[in-house]
């Protein structure tokens, strides 16, 4: 027998390679429609909360403790018709203020009656409201208020900081009797932003006077933009691990010697 040497490799089982490329193609597609469903659901949410919400920076504590001076909030752009009491909007005024805008509570609506106060809280439409976003220790009876009819269209605001708050109380000798027109309001107020207080809860004190707004679509735009990324994040993560494994896998093995 002479000595010759003879190459042998190793058998290559039918169907391998195809069913890895096919796994390799599966997983890439998937990384695919996960990253373009989170671009869509991100974009989407920074879309959709542009067109619903504007940002505003209150310059005073007027609003205090809810909301201090400095702090960033967003407001759903809403129609003055969808006001309900114990709101907190966004309106102008020029009777108030020139060119500017301005934060307040809504605490009676057209038709109502409201004074201040009765064993120390303000009264609308004969009920006592308690009022839990004031601030502590400060009772609602700091400003007295004459029995006053709310006129149909309008709304009547005041300050949780009842202290120092600029509010219907300093144009109770207006013609209006420092009420507001529904069509003054631009916005109303759904969360604090900045610093990160989250959303502002419906006070539940005029619940029996009817019923409260609803909170805008802001968390639902949080979960889309958060979600999204997410979706983004990880389907690239996938995608690359994917092509690697893949790699390996395509890799020939060492042919064997005799």
């Amino acid at each position: 027998m002479s000595g010759e040497s003879t190459t042998r490799t190793a058998p290559r089982i039918a169907g391998t390679g195809t069913a890895r490329a096919g796994g390799g193609r599966l997983a890439e597609r998937l990384s695919g429609v996960a990253m373009a469903l989170g671009l869509v659901l991100f974009l989407g949410g920074f879309a959709w909360g542009a067109v619903v919400y504007r940002p505003y920076t209150v310059p005073t504590s007027s609003m205090a403790p809810t909301i201090d001076a400095g702090d960033r909030v967003l407001a759903q752009r809403v129609d003055g018709t969808e006001v309900r009491r114990g709101d907190v909007v966004v309106f102008r005024d020029k009777s108030w203020v020139t060119n500017a805008n301005v934060v307040k509570r809504v605490v009676a609506v057209g038709g109502d009656t409201v004074s201040c106060c009765t064993d120390g809280k303000l009264t609308v439409n004969g009920k006592k409201i308690d009022e839990p976003y004031l601030p502590a220790g400060s009772p609602a009876e700091i400003k007295k208020i004459p029995t006053i009819t709310v006129p149909k269209g309008r709304l009547f605001l005041l300050g949780d900081e009842r202290q120092g708050s600029l509010d219907s109380t300093a144009h109770l000798t207006d013609a209006a009797q420092g009420t507001v027109a529904r069509g003054a309001v631009s916005a109303r107020v759904d969360s604090v932003v900045w610093p990160m207080n989250g959303m502002l809860e419906r006070p539940t004190g005029f619940k029996a006077l009817g019923a409260l707004s609803q909170p805008g679509p802001l968390r639902t735009i949080e979960l889309m933009i958060v979600g999204g990324a997410v979706l983004v994040l990880g389907g690239g993560v996938y995608g690359s691990i994917a092509k690697r494994l893949g790699r390996k896998r395509n890799r020939p093995g060492p042919a064997g010697a005799r």
